[in-house]
């Protein structure tokens, strides 16, 4: 902390008299809570942020036991000082625990789905998230007497998969546009590189429930997806099922479509009831 924001003799003497008691009932302990009110605090200021002295405040803390703690959470990204204002925001390792915390969240809830899926279908069976630079296969269940590519952990473009069309199809426009900015790769021959077709193609897969790809990242795989909604009707993820072309041959897509959008639904239901 730089002098200009050191906290003066006052503070001092009250911060060393917080300092008598130092855990709550229940075996909490006091410190450790005094730091979470100010996480919520500055949580609550996004996004300009507050300085510390309102933070503080807003707490009930002295400026230096604010102070302290406040530079504790900073050493450790869980907050953000602008040097400029001295104003706090949240920090990048709480948008770290966010996402990690909500996709282990949503594979606990969602895995005996996959399962039940890949059972009923006899294909491989995945969930996945959007990621900064694509889509990211974060579950998978594989049939045990199947002989199949793994895509747990693999990211994938956006535009080339049922999964990623499934994600886009309930997109805005705008947020669509986003997504695919610049070039779209041509992976193989039925790889759709136009805006307008894959625009189209998307009002169709809105209409219909679930994507499909006819070996648009690879020419062999063949599979369909459907996307899990949240409360608003935005994807928070996708169900895919996909194969060889010999075992998922187009003839399949409209069943293995509406089963994927069962998965989906069943999952919507787990993670927002009543949606």
């Amino acid at each position: 902390m730089d002098a200009a924001h050191a906290p003066d003799s006052l503070d001092t003497l009250d911060s060393l008299r917080e300092q008598g008691g130092s855990r709550h009932g229940g075996g909490r302990v006091q410190a450790l809570e005094r730091a979470i009110a100010l996480l919520n605090a500055v949580s609550a200021s996004a996004p300009e942020g507050r300085p510390a002295a309102e933070l503080a405040a807003e707490c009930g803390l002295n400026r230096a036991t604010a102070w302290r703690l406040l530079a504790t959470l900073e050493h450790h990204a869980m907050v953000e000082r602008d040097p400029v204002g001295n104003r706090y925001t949240i920090g990048s390792a709480v948008s770290r625990l966010a996402s990690t915390a909500s996709v282990e969240g949503l594979i606990r809830r969602s895995h005996d789905v996959l399962e039940r899926l890949c059972r009923e279908t006899g294909e491989t069976a995945n969930l996945a998230v959007a990621r900064r630079l694509g889509l990211t296969y974060v579950d998978e269940v594989v049939p045990p007497a199947v002989l199949s590519a793994r895509w747990l952990g693999r990211q994938v473009p956006i535009h080339a998969t049922s999964a990623g069309k499934a994600l886009l199809a309930w997109q805005t426009p705008g947020e669509v546009d986003a997504l695919l900015s610049g070039p779209l790769a041509e992976y193989t021959e039925t790889t759709r590189t136009g805006r307008r077709a894959l625009h189209a193609e998307l009002a169709e897969v809105r209409a219909q429930g679930y994507s499909v790809s006819v070996g648009e990242l690879e020419p062999q795989l063949y599979g369909v997806a459907a996307p899990v909604l949240d409360a608003d009707d935005h994807p928070i993820a996708v169900v895919s099922v996909w194969g060889p072309r010999d075992r998922v041959p187009e003839s399949r897509f409209a069943q293995l479509g509406a089963q994927a959008r069962r998965a989906a639904q069943e999952i919507r239901e787990r993670l927002a009831p009543g949606a």
